[in-house]
């Protein structure tokens, strides 16, 4: 039986993400990550012509984004 490989990111290490790291850890499209960036709407560092996030500053975003239940 095939087994399948889950994303994990170590916000431990203190290493950056990518868009296409992110967007996987998220389970979203790349596209979608770069919408939220070109919204300002997720924390974002830019290096150079690089876009990188800081798995530090994503995790209280995430947390942010929560909707209370009813």
């Amino acid at each position: 039986m095939p087994t399948t490989q889950t994303s994990q990111v170590d916000t431990a290490s203190g290493s950056l993400l990518s868009i296409e790291q992110l967007a996987d850890w998220l389970g979203v499209t790349d596209r979608f990550i770069r919408r939220l960036v070109a919204e300002r709407r997720i924390p974002f560092l830019k290096i150079g012509k690089f876009i990188r996030f800081d798995p530090a500053e994503i995790e209280p975003w995430l947390d942010s984004q929560r909707v209370a239940e009813r």
